[in-house]
């Protein structure tokens, strides 16, 4: 399953880890997802997994 945004689309990113020393080691910043149920318009549900900044799109919209 991949680590990515039903909607949006968004995935993982690729930055560095930063020690005090400045010493840099590569990092995944990976998306906050959810996974949730979702009503079709023909009335069956399906879960989907959606970063938590859609979620809250969602939440507003609907």
């Amino acid at each position: 399953m991949a680590r990515r945004c039903a909607i949006s689309g968004k995935g993982p990113m690729v930055g560095n880890n930063v020690s005090h020393a400045k010493n840099r080691t590569k990092k995944r910043f990976l998306p906050n997802l959810r996974t949730v149920r979702v009503t079709l318009e023909d009335g069956t549900t399906q879960k989907i997994r959606i970063s938590a900044k859609e979620l809250r799109t969602l939440k507003k919209h609907s």
